[in-house]
């Protein structure tokens, strides 16, 4: 529960403010998470695409807008972004980041790897993250200055409840010899389409394990400490916008591959902070 949480170095009043926003996403993730359960590896499931290619069915847009109706009533002055639905604006200096159905290729083709991410922004600055994986049973969530969390064995979600049972701290890693840790990547391809395949390539040959544990799933990894690293080559402000507290507060680093900090950027690379600047320093030559 949320009163396990340490106190944060906020005013006490921004604290309250964060607190509660954390608890309305991680209820609000998991519920859109069983939601979009209902339609996954269903035979009558349609598969839209959008203009860039990506697919998008009735189970992203249903997500979102569930989140964004329980949204209007907590929170009804927040600024709002979502993939599926656009931007919404608001005068708190909070801003929510949604992506209903993080990883839809894997949706749409049965794999169990996607799930709902919240991020939450306060006056420019990443403040909260929530991952829901509701075909895995398992969450991970975060607040600057709170901690990270993690559930599995997530029971389906009551009515007025928000936080599962039993949640542990979340924690990365703690390898430090490139040659002993596990990385992995949402898409080969993608390097190769942003023209850093050489950087990808140098990373994997030194690295002890490389695998294709994609998309929402490997930050999860990450925090959880059961991988080292994670990189997706393409992103977007959606896409960013959970991982950095999460990873943070797990004991991690989160940056794009020059090690900018921030929500809007164009790739990701999530360590267990041991492992970044090698990391980064392989990925750009």
């Amino acid at each position: 529960m949320i009163q396990k949480f340490p106190e944060t170095g906020l005013p006490s009043v921004d604290a309250a403010d964060l607190r509660a926003r954390l608890e309305f996403a991680v209820g609000a993730a998991r519920a859109a998470g069983e939601h979009a359960l209902g339609y996954f590896q269903t035979t009558d499931l349609v598969i839209d695409r959008k203009d860039d290619a990506s697919p998008v069915t009735r189970a992203d847009r249903e997500a979102e807008e569930l989140i964004r109706r329980n949204l209007a009533e907590a929170f009804p002055d927040d600024a709002v972004l979502g993939e599926e639905f656009g931007e919404q604006s608001g005068t708190t200096g909070f801003r929510w980041y949604l992506d209903p159905v993080d990883g839809t290729e894997s949706f749409v083709r049965g794999v169990p790897l996607w799930g709902p991410t919240i991020g939450l922004e306060r006056d420019g600055e990443p403040a909260a993250g929530v991952i829901a994986f509701p075909a895995l049973h398992e969450i991970v969530w975060a607040g600057t200055g709170l901690g990270a969390w993690w559930a599995n064995n997530v029971k389906p979600i009551q009515d007025g409840e928000t936080f599962p049972d039993e949640p542990r701290r979340a924690r990365v890693s703690n390898v430090s010899d490139i040659g002993d840790a596990c990385m992995s990547v949402t898409s080969v391809k993608g390097f190769d389409e942003v023209g850093t395949f050489a950087g990808y390539d140098r990373l994997r040959r030194v690295a002890g394990m490389d695998r294709g544990w994609g998309d929402c799933y490997g930050y999860l990894l990450v925090a959880t400490g059961r991988i080292d690293i994670h990189i997706d080559p393409q992103m977007n402000i959606w896409d960013v916008a959970p991982m950095l507290t999460i990873i943070e507060e797990a004991g991690g680093r989160a940056t794009d591959r020059d090690g900018n900090r921030g929500i809007d950027l164009a790739n990701l690379v999530a360590t267990n902070g041991l492992l970044h600047d090698h990391v980064l320093e392989l990925l750009t030559g």
